[in-house]
């Protein structure tokens, strides 16, 4: 039975929904979510490799090699390594990022998790990581799984996506928004 991607972009939805019924058949869920998980971090701590996967110019062989070296280097699963190589081939590096979330997203909406996406001006420490995820069990039901990104442009505050619900408490939101109600004044 094919995994839902709801939620998920078009392409990128299909492509995490079909890593995820591969991943589950082979019995390798686990190692496939740790291989995205330490793929993700690279993304996100490499400006060059977001370059990389999200360029233009870069040839299809060229990324194909690309990615193979990294992988192996990474000492990634043969699952991981395969559909790294089926992404490169197919030209669809730049969506890379997003199937990653949305194979986290079935994985946990099939064990009955949600995942959480918080933005926060500075790294959360690892008490402060725990107490959200307390926060959001008891306000969702369910057991959440935080994935944190830093943006320093926010100021402070928090802005938490789970699911379709967004709560933005961002010192830059509160911001714009005393800076509209001034402007309703004069």
């Amino acid at each position: 039975m094919p995994a839902d991607a709801s939620g998920v972009g078009n392409v990128a939805g299909r492509y995490a929904a079909a890593l995820y019924d591969l991943a589950d058949e082979k019995g390798a869920l686990d190692t496939v979510a740790a291989d995205l998980a330490a793929l993700q971090a690279m993304i996100g701590s490499s400006e060059d490799f977001r370059r990389f996967l999200k360029s233009p110019i870069i040839n299809r062989a060229e990324q194909s090699k690309g990615v193979a070296a990294l992988a192996e280097k990474a000492q990634l699963s043969p699952i991981a390594r395969q559909f790294l190589g089926l992404v490169a081939a197919n030209r669809r590096l730049f969506a890379l990022d997003e199937m990653i979330r949305g194979f986290n997203a079935i994985l946990a909406d099939r064990r009955g998790h949600a995942t959480a996406e918080v933005t926060a001006a500075a790294p959360l420490s690892d008490s402060q990581s725990m107490a959200l995820a307390e926060a959001l069990k008891k306000s969702l039901g369910r057991n959440v799984q935080v994935v944190t990104k830093v943006d320093p442009s926010i100021l402070g505050g928090l802005v938490v996506k789970a699911g379709s619900r967004m709560v933005d408490s961002s010192l830059k939101s509160k911001l714009q928004r005393l800076k509209l109600s001034l402007k309703g004044v004069g």
